[in-house]
């Protein structure tokens, strides 16, 4: 039998973001990221492929802090919503990143009425 390796494991903020991002657009009432910046008073909504600049990872040392910026569905509780999403990310990150997540702050840019 081997030997287990001994060693530290480094994950980026973009690849914490980029789980951030997936887990917040999982959740019911999301409609998409968005930019943190509003322009002209509205939000600018981002693709797939832009989902961690909707996405703000700080860190202190131990833990990691998210801002998530998201468009949301009109007529849904936002409070409730925000909730979910944020225990979404922290579980998420934590299984898949086993990084402990300290806080989550949803900051909603904008409503959108889904057809």
């Amino acid at each position: 039998m081997s030997a287990p390796a001994t060693g530290t494991i480094q994950i980026g903020n973009d690849v914490l973001a980029d789980i951030a991002g997936f887990a917040a657009l999982e959740c019911y009432g999301i409609v998409a990221m968005a930019s943190p910046t509003l322009r002209d008073g509205v939000a600018q909504m981002l693709s797939q492929e832009k989902l961690r600049k909707g996405v703000r990872v700080t860190s202190d040392g131990e833990g990691v802090v998210f801002d998530l910026y998201v468009v949301a569905e009109y007529g849904t509780n936002l409070a409730e919503v925000a909730h979910n999403m944020s225990e979404r990310v922290k579980y998420l990150v934590g299984c898949n990143a086993e990084v402990r997540v300290d806080a989550v702050h949803v900051h909603v840019q904008g409503l959108k009425v889904r057809k």
